[in-house]
């Protein structure tokens, strides 16, 4: 994708320009230079998409269940053919290796193979008894609202699900990171999803969450993205009581026990970390680490950091490119000189590196006090803070110790830590010795500011579906 790159609007089955012609930039972050756009959706364009959705509502939600699975499975097979070039312009405009470009798509096609694989049973008739069946049926078009940061698994884990529920969907794309919408929306469009089913916009992201949630057509919303955005969309669809299927923040503690292994913990944790340049509601931001390993602890988790070879995304060498845009540097430089300036230690990184590319290295923080920003805003970066515990309960309450609870890690093989722990932390999940991407087949969200239900697994599905309660059915029999 060395050559500028134009992307249109989907509506009703065609790809098109805005109607006013209007288009925002599209930045490679690696060099920070302009090399494509996107079209900026007009209200005449959202209208136009609204009408299509609900044009094709009851076609699609009436269609054979086994048939809306069949093209979703289609679309697995088709995107995963495109899989490599789709991956090399993900990594253009989003920073992200090749390598994490490709293990995203191949997560892309795992959730659309999964939904279309499990749609029938999930749309199937629940027997309560002799009497008594719940009947689940889609609720209606979709407004779908997906971040740059994971844009071909988030935009899978939100389409996938709802087609397979029987649901049309109004899709807004990333505008930093269009191609991913594009290129799942077209293996879609090849695998037979009918005109209307599913429609993509781009544009200015305050007027088309206005306009797609004013509208009495739109029945759920799901997003996900910042905590403040959530709760300002949230609050557009609560005047037509839109469902709501909220990801938002993260601020992941880990703690790292007395007995943990830290050739497993360390590269668990730098890797997962520093993936897209830790760009991750899900990424670990705050290690607490038992005080008898500390010393050991920051000592290999600093040299593991320096190690990370950072450099262009397109260089097989490099394991950590770019971050996304210079408002992520801008939040960098903003958090650590606040956490500095209230006498936390830098071991490694702080600053912007100097060259072209929104470059920010792996960055661990020490000493960093209770009150600093680093601890309570989400970092969103390659941003660690490491601190000492004395007990399990200590590094509990520390590791609790924010407005979020979205996911939460630790490592331990002794049976009453493990129990405390996954009793003790507030997070939608847990996980144990152990730090990956969630999977198709399980159903995840967050607790406290981090959002309310679920996508993934029967959850996610169900998320697009009413369950009709159907009572005396032996009157009728």
């Amino acid at each position: 994708m060395s050559h500028a790159t134009s992307y249109e609007l989907f509506i009703n089955g065609k790809w098109r320009a805005a109607s006013n012609r209007a288009t925002l930039p599209v930045i490679n972050p690696a060099t920070e230079k302009v090399f494509g756009s996107v079209a900026s959706a007009t209200v005449s364009d959202l209208g136009e998409a609204l009408a299509s959705a609900e044009r094709s509502r009851k076609a699609w939600s009436s269609r054979p269940v086994k048939e809306r699975g069949e093209i979703l499975v289609a679309a697995a097979r088709i995107l995963a053919t495109k899989a490599v070039d789709a991956a090399n312009d993900l990594s253009v405009e989003q920073g992200k290796t090749i390598a994490e470009a490709t293990g995203e798509y191949a997560r892309a096609v795992e959730t659309l193979k999964w939904n279309g694989t499990h749609a029938e049973k999930l749309s199937a008739p629940i027997p309560l008894g002799p009497n008594r069946m719940i009947v689940p049926e889609p609720l209606g078009v979709v407004a779908a609202f997906t971040p740059w940061n994971y844009p071909a698994v988030l935009i899978a884990r939100k389409l996938a699900p709802a087609l397979a529920a029987g649901c049309p969907v109004i899709l807004k794309g990333a505008e930093e990171t269009p191609s991913a919408a594009v290129h799942i929306v077209e293996a879609l469009r090849h695998a037979g999803v009918p005109d209307g089913v599913v429609n993509l916009v781009f544009g200015v992201p305050v007027h088309i969450s206005r306009h797609l949630l004013s509208s009495s057509i739109v029945k759920v919303l799901t997003f996900t993205g910042s905590t403040a955005v959530g709760k300002q969309l949230a609050t557009l669809a609560a005047n037509n009581l839109q469902r709501c299927v909220l990801e938002l923040g993260g601020h992941s503690p880990v703690v790292v026990c007395a007995d943990a292994d830290l050739a497993q913990a360390v590269p668990a944790i730098s890797e997962y970390k520093f993936e897209c340049a830790g760009q991750s509601c899900n990424a670990p931001s705050r290690i607490l680490v038992a005080r008898t390993l500390y010393q050991e602890f920051l000592s290999r988790m600093t040299e593991a950091a320096r190690k990370i070879k950072i450099g262009p995304p397109d260089d097989p060498a490099t394991e950590m490119g770019p971050m996304a845009n210079a408002r992520r540097i801008e939040a960098m430089q903003r958090l650590i000189q606040d956490a500095v300036d209230r006498g936390a230690r830098i071991e490694t990184g702080g600053t912007r590196l100097d060259q072209p590319g929104f470059y920010w290295p792996p960055t661990i923080l020490t000493g960093v006090p209770k009150d600093a920003k680093v601890l309570h805003d989400e970092p969103f970066g390659p941003i660690l803070t490491v601190a000492p515990f004395d007990t399990i309960e200590e590094a509990i309450e520390e590791a609790n110790a924010t407005e979020y609870g979205l996911a939460a890690y630790f490592f331990t093989d002794a049976a009453n830590a493990k129990r405390a722990l996954i009793d003790g932390l507030s997070a939608g999940a847990v996980s144990v010795n152990y730090l990956k991407g969630v999977s198709a087949d399980a159903p995840y969200g967050g607790i406290k500011q981090s959002g309310y239900g679920y996508e993934g697994g029967d959850q996610g599905v169900r998320s697009f579906q009413s369950l009709k309660m159907v009572n005396g059915l032996g009157s009728f029999g």
